[in-house]
């Protein structure tokens, strides 16, 4: 058996395709959704991100104001820059494209965006109106995981899901989403003892612990569906997954690749959410 490829990079792109009217109904009814991207310092992985998020802008119809600030710019001075988006009316979602440097608390950026601009789905407010089922901006990441299980046409009512990884960005979110459709699932991290144990149970594996090729495929139960978040370098510093591909897809059902599964789909979802809150904001 070899799985099927669930292809993030095509389903992407009709998602943006549908959200093209929607963005350009915004612009004739006064002005365009504004994405307002900030990066603070060089990192060279942030700015391929930033690229690519501000070129998806361009395709849907978002105005992206990009802010790049220097590795030596002070919490405060971030924090300032941020109040002055919050209170920007043609801003409607606001993204600090993360690692911070050091010096930076993390948690203090992301709560100073303003709710209402979260569109990273990030703030303690959204984390906490998906804990408690209420209507939120969703983290991209997730949100995009199960955009591509719905597009396998996968019922997740009663099967048994396995999350690899604990993070506040895709992790824990991951699990309360895939709850939501009635899945059983259990969270593992790098501390779980005998992983392999509970991926060989799991109806559905979702890998995100940034570990480059860590589950194969002799840890995967036949006919899995295997979502790969996991973006790292193998030996060769060619991209990888979390997922070793080529004998993960031998067991598997389903499989998304890396590149091309779950990376585009983050993108296509935090257009998603800018234009959620351009019409939240104008109606």
């Amino acid at each position: 058996m070899t799985a099927k490829i669930l292809d993030g990079k095509a389903l992407a792109a009709r998602i943006t395709e549908e959200l093209k009217p929607r963005a350009a109904k915004l612009a004739q009814s006064g002005r365009k959704p504004g994405l307002a991207v900030i990066l603070v310092g060089e990192d060279p992985a942030s700015q391929v991100y930033v690229r690519n998020k501000i070129r998806a802008c361009e395709r849907v119809g978002i105005e992206s104001l990009e802010f790049r600030l220097p590795a030596e710019t002070t919490q405060e001075a971030l924090l300032a820059k941020i109040a002055e988006l919050n209170a920007d009316d043609a801003v409607d979602g606001i993204l600090v494209q993360l690692p911070l440097p050091g010096h930076i608390s993390s948690d203090k950026v992301i709560d100073a965006i303003s709710p209402d601009k979260d569109v990273d789905g990030f703030h303690v407010a959204s984390a906490g109106a998906l804990l408690t089922g209420k209507s939120g901006f969703l983290p991209c990441t997730p949100y995009g995981v199960m955009k591509i299980i719905e597009s396998a046409g996968y019922d997740l009512a009663g099967k048994h899901a396995v999350v690899v990884g604990r993070s506040n960005i895709v992790g824990k979110p991951q699990a309360l989403l895939l709850l939501r459709k009635n899945a059983t699932v259990t969270v593992t991290h790098s501390r779980t003892s005998d992983l392999a144990s509970h991926l060989r149970q799991a109806d559905v594996v979702v890998a995100a612990v940034g570990r480059a090729k860590m589950i194969t495929g002799d840890m995967i139960k036949p006919g899995a569906l295997v979502i790969d978040v996991g973006m790292n370098h193998d030996e060769n510093g060619k991209l990888c997954g979390d997922v070793d591909f080529e004998s993960a897809s031998l067991k598997a059902g389903w499989i998304t690749p890396v590149p091309g599964g779950v990376g585009p789909m983050t993108i296509a979802m935090l257009m998603t959410n800018t234009i959620e809150a351009a019409e939240r904001r104008h109606n």
